[in-house]
């Protein structure tokens, strides 16, 4: 099985990246999986609480369950990953039956900050876009799709996004394999990703 992480700040094209790749791959012979299904349970704090928790901090990841879960793909079996709710800001009772693939891929904003997780990679690849374009992409995410409001989101923005991807995220460029700039559709980044996939799987 090949792990393939692909990380980069909020906003920075992440998605785009990932279904590029996927274009070029069976459907049946890649699976994902998404560093926001593992963010830690928070059943033991009130809803207030859970909206003060500092999502863009890796103490906020439960990267045990997820080294373990990819440690157990990679012998054969399946697992059941977790799924994760912004709305309530804690997992859901539900789960997702995933089974092992040729290819994983592990995407987040902090993947790279677990060593463990990080040498379970094959291929280490970041996004990077310039901060702007990322606020930009964010702003419309989290309105059209968390159901946030737009002070909510620049709050958030300027008091914990920006100041946690400058610790963080920025530096785990520095153990990508691949830097992807999306500042544009990046065919050359794309083919070197595939043909590394395709070399790694023959």
């Amino acid at each position: 099985m090949l792990i393939i992480g692909i990380a980069g700040g909020t906003g920075s094209g992440k998605t785009t990246v990932v279904n590029q790749i996927l274009n070029q791959l069976p459907d049946n012979e890649v699976g994902i999986i998404s560093q926001d299904s593992y963010y830690k349970a928070t059943d033991n704090l009130s809803y207030e609480e859970r909206t003060k928790i500092n999502f863009d901090h890796p103490r906020a990841i439960d990267f045990e369950l997820l080294v373990n879960h990819l440690m157990t793909l990679k012998s054969g079996d399946y697992i059941d990953q977790p799924i994760y709710s912004f709305v309530t800001h804690n997992r859901s009772k539900d789960t997702i039956k995933t089974h092992p693939k040729k290819v994983i891929i592990v995407e987040g904003i902090l993947i790279f900050n677990n060593q463990k997780l990080r040498d379970l990679c094959d291929i280490k690849i970041f996004v990077h876009a310039d901060a702007d374009e990322r606020l930009i992409r964010r702003v419309k995410r989290d309105i059209q799709e968390r159901g946030r409001d737009i002070n909510e989101v620049l709050s958030r923005y300027q008091d914990t996004l920006k100041p946690m991807h400058e610790q963080f995220i920025e530096p785990t460029k520095n153990f990508a394999d691949i830097i992807i700039p999306n500042d544009r559709y990046n065919t050359v980044a794309i083919d070197i990703v595939r043909t590394v996939i395709n070399e790694k799987l023959t």
